[in-house]
């Protein structure tokens, strides 16, 4: 059973957080008032995932994510944001943390954001010790609409970013996080158009998207992968069959897209773990570029 690590300072709050978070995959729960707290838990404990507040006495939730960052790289944190600002949100990435879901929506986005950490971070092992010997890999992936294919595709393309430097382990995970969004944005956005029926209503997408994988023009629609990665930098190019949207607007302005909504969360994860983030013309396609340690580009 995963073992989790609930930080808040209120009381009630990390009452309701624990007892969620226990309902996912029957999870041990721990329980930290502050980061100190957290920290002293982890050296004992060393839980699978931490899950903390933003404000806090003492040790806040970005100096927690520092510190379990710099002490511990193979915990993940998730970050709950109270405001739900997409400029909050960017800030935790950027530091360090796996992931976020706005507090107001734990109750529908928990179980959806552990799920993906943990598989992310689960990766696979069986070429571990051979890809640190991998120099330079190419391959392209023309993939159904079928979300099981995009977690394979994740999941090699972890175990390929063994041969790149990334500082740690949870680095890895979070490019892992980011490419997965941008292949879901792909299937849900892209080829099956949810948000033109389902909006910004989560409960509809699954229902939307598992209807629309058997119509036509939808279910003759791919996804294609270029993945290029070598030991200076990773290179993702995914390109649905659909209609694109406008990129401009959401690209100019960091607060255009609400991190709440379905599509923003995604957009904030890609833009604030990866070091470039570009759109064709027609908004179908995006490229995303991470680079090794030592070998992030002059601004």
């Amino acid at each position: 059973m995963p073992k989790i690590l609930v930080v808040d300072d209120a009381l009630a709050d990390r009452a309701l957080v624990a007892g969620l978070a226990a309902k996912w995959m029957d999870s041990t729960v721990l329980q930290a008032v502050d980061g100190r707290d957290a920290i002293s838990k982890i050296e004992v404990h060393h839980p699978d995932v931490v899950l903390t507040d933003l404000h806090m006495p003492e040790m806040d939730g970005f100096q927690l994510v520092t510190a379990i960052k710099a002490d511990f790289p193979s915990i993940p944190v998730v970050l709950m944001t109270a405001q739900g600002s997409e400029e909050i949100a960017a800030q935790a990435l950027r530091g360090g943390a796996a992931s976020y879901v706005p507090k107001r929506r734990l109750a529908d986005d928990l179980f959806d954001t552990l799920d993906q950490v943990r598989s992310t971070s689960l990766g696979e092992k069986a070429q571990s010790q051979l890809m640190h010997y991998m120099t330079d890999t190419q391959t392209n992936f023309v993939l159904h609409n079928d979300l099981t294919l995009i977690r394979y595709t994740v999941d090699q393309c972890l175990t390929m970013l063994r041969c790149m430097p990334l500082g740690d382990e949870t680095e890895r995970l979070r490019v892992g996080i980011a490419l997965e969004e941008a292949l879901e944005n792909a299937y849900y956005h892209g080829n099956l158009e949810v948000t033109t029926e389902a909006g910004q209503d989560l409960r509809r997408y699954a229902d939307v998207a598992a209807s629309r994988v058997t119509q036509s023009p939808y279910r003759d629609r791919r996804i294609h992968v270029s993945v290029h990665i070598s030991r200076t930098q990773a290179r993702f190019v995914i390109r649905d069959e659909g209609p694109g949207f406008d990129t401009a607007a959401s690209l100019q302005s960091r607060d255009t897209v609400s991190p709440e909504t379905v599509s923003g969360r995604g957009l904030t994860l890609m833009r604030s773990i990866m070091d470039e983030l570009s759109y064709n013309t027609t908004g179908n396609e995006v490229t995303l570029i991470k680079h090794a340690v030592g070998e992030e580009l002059d601004e």
